[in-house]
C-alpha cells in the first residue's frame, strides 16, 4: 500500500480541512499519565493517508488540532480510545467530543474471540498482517520513516474496521447497546484523570 504521509510540527498547518469522520491515534512515551508524555497525534481520512503532528514537549499549543478534537460535527474513530483520550485531556488540556472505539466495538460485537487489538482486527477485516514491533520504540525524539509508517498504520485501516464491526453490531442487535456504552468514555477518562483505575462497578 501507497501512504500518503505528511508530518507537521506542534500543530496542522491551517489551510487542511478535514470531512466529518476522521481516525485518531496517539504515541506516547510509555502509558503511565503521571510520568509518561503525548508525544505524536495521527489522523487519517480513511484514504491511505497520514497527517502526523508532532508535538513540542515544551509548549503543547496546538490550536487547529485542538478545534478539531472538540467539534461536535466531526465523528473521530479511535482505538482504544480510553488511552487515546487521557493523554490528550492531559497534554493538549481538552475534552474530545463524539467518540467512538473500535476496541469497544470489538468487545460488544465479537463475542466469538477474546483478541481485539488493532493487529487483530487489521486481520480479520483488512487481510493484512502488520507488525506491531515499532510500538515500543522511542517516540519522544526524531521519527524514523520506519516510525511514520508505523503510525500511519495505526490509522488508516479504522474507516474499514469501525464500518465492518458496526454492521455485525447492528446485525447481531447490540448496536444500541454500544451506543450507550460509549457514552460513557469520556467519564471514564475522568475517573482515569482521577486515579480511578478498577473497576468501579465491581462489588
Amino acid at each position: 500500500m501507497n501512504l500518503d504521509i505528511k508530518l507537521h510540527k506542534r500543530d496542522l498547518p491551517d489551510e487542511i480541512k478535514f470531512s466529518d469522520k476522521i481516525a485518531i491515534d496517539c504515541e506516547f512515551t510509555g502509558l503511565n499519565i503521571e510520568r509518561d508524555r503525548l508525544c505524536v497525534l495521527q489522523i487519517s481520512l480513511g484514504q491511505n493517508d497520514a497527517h502526523i503532528i508532532q508535538f513540542d514537549k515544551n509548549n503543547y499549543d496546538a490550536p487547529n488540532l485542538k478545534s478539531i478534537l472538540v467539534n461536535k460535527n466531526i465523528n473521530k474513530l479511535f482505538h482504544f480510545a480510553r488511552a487515546d483520550l487521557l493523554f490528550i485531556k492531559k497534554y493538549l488540556e481538552v475534552d474530545v467530543i463524539n467518540v467512538d472505539c473500535t476496541k469497544i466495538m470489538s468487545k460488544i460485537a465479537r463475542s466469538y474471540t477474546d483478541k481485539h487489538g488493532l493487529k487483530d482486527l487489521i486481520k480479520e477485516f483488512i487481510g493484512v498482517d502488520i507488525s506491531k514491533q515499532l510500538q515500543s520504540s522511542d517516540f519522544g525524539g526524531e521519527l524514523t520513516d520506519k516510525q511514520l509508517k508505523y503510525c500511519s498504520q495505526d490509522v488508516v485501516y479504522l474507516h474499514k474496521i469501525y464500518n465492518a464491526l458496526e454492521n455485525i453490531l447492528e446485525r447481531e442487535n447490540r448496536i444500541d447497546l454500544y451506543k450507550k456504552t460509549i457514552k460513557f468514555i469520556n467519564t471514564r477518562v475522568d475517573l482515569d484523570f482521577a486515579s480511578f483505575k478498577e473497576d468501579i462497578w465491581s462489588h
